[in-house]
């Protein structure tokens, strides 16, 4: 009997773990996952947007709409953020898979962290200038962005 040959790439498959972790995120809007892999394709760390630890849930605005201190913006930690802070490891040379391209504020804590390359989902954001900006830095960095399309539905029924 020979192998499968329908299995999903690497990029799928830890593009896929980013996409779970999103589930955790209690954002009524926008809910965004990552997971950093090392170079020899061992996870390293995983995070979803939310508050940061500490600052319940309940007692900080979800909203998008109001002033700096009513909505989310000020008090939500981004996926990228999250999983470097999560990482168990020196994280030079590791791949972050998320599932929106990051802002620059994460592009900031990206090139800090030595991850030398983003593979991200979608790029809904392309036309701001915080997406902007984070490709710049990015580029002039030399980190590697790849935009990963799946090539096959993948459903967990949990």
């Amino acid at each position: 009997m020979d192998k499968r040959e329908d299995y999903i790439s690497w990029d799928e498959y830890f593009m896929a773990v980013a996409l779970l972790s999103a589930e955790r995120s209690k954002d009524p809007n926008t809910r965004v996952g990552a997971c950093i892999v090392s170079p020899d394709k061992k996870i390293v760390g995983t995070g979803y947007n939310g508050f940061p630890i500490g600052c319940s849930d309940d007692d900080f605005p979800w909203s998008r709409d109001g002033g700096m201190l009513s909505s989310k913006y000020a008090y939500v930690c981004h996926a990228e953020l999250n999983a470097i802070l999560n990482s168990t490891r020196n994280l030079s040379g590791c791949t972050l898979y998320v599932g929106l391209f990051p802002c620059n504020e994460c592009a900031k804590a990206i090139i800090q962290s030595g991850i030398s390359r983003v593979v991200y989902r979608e790029d809904k954001y392309a036309d701001t200038d915080g997406v902007k900006a984070s490709k710049m830095m990015l580029s002039a960095a030399g980190i590697e962005t790849v935009q990963v399309n799946f090539s096959k539905k993948i459903v967990l029924d949990i």
